[in-house]
């Protein structure tokens, strides 16, 4: 919640009324539509911090997988609406590993017409982080660990593992 939280402080407040018990307060409310966007299956994990957060906030999901031979990812599922109606998005993703996944989320997220994206994760590698700012360098990087590299196979070292895997018991 602590990454979401960052990654979240520029976006615009409009002013709001809120009724208390004892007086009514003067308080901020977000502006901005946001769409979250946790790439399955790994995402997923993030969703709930970020509805807390952000509970007005719309879901939507895009699923890729790594080819494990050539690292590269491959779309199997994308459950965006047929246009877009928020201003902000939020790419939800654990790891950030070879940056490809990101980057290609990315991509579907502008060809369908996202102004305004962000990505959100929790450990990322320098290639990683490379890679995707290369590919977008408008899209900030939100993350709460850099680590030290990649492995031949890669995976972020020291890392966790496979997030995904983690998270369901499938590893």
């Amino acid at each position: 919640m602590l990454v979401l939280y960052e990654a979240t402080a520029d976006l615009a407040l409009a002013d709001q009324e809120v009724r208390t018990p004892l007086a009514p307060y003067r308080g901020a409310k977000l502006a901005e539509q946001v769409g979250l966007v946790p790439v399955l299956r790994a995402g997923i994990g993030m969703v709930e911090a970020a509805l807390e957060l952000i509970p007005e906030a719309q879901v939507w999901h895009i699923g890729l997988f790594r080819d494990e031979r050539t690292l590269r990812p491959i779309e199997y599922y994308n459950k965006l609406p047929s246009t877009t109606a928020v201003q902000a998005c939020l790419v939800l993703d654990p790891m950030l590993a070879t940056g490809g996944s990101a980057t290609a989320t990315i991509d579907i997220l502008k060809k369908w017409g996202a102004k305004r994206v962000k990505y959100v994760g929790l450990i990322a590698a320098p290639e990683g982080v490379a890679a995707l700012s290369a590919a977008h360098p408008d899209v900030p990087i939100h993350v709460a660990g850099l680590d030290e590299k990649l492995n031949e196979k890669g995976y972020i070292v020291p890392g966790l593992g496979d997030a995904g895997d983690r998270q369901f018991g499938t590893g």
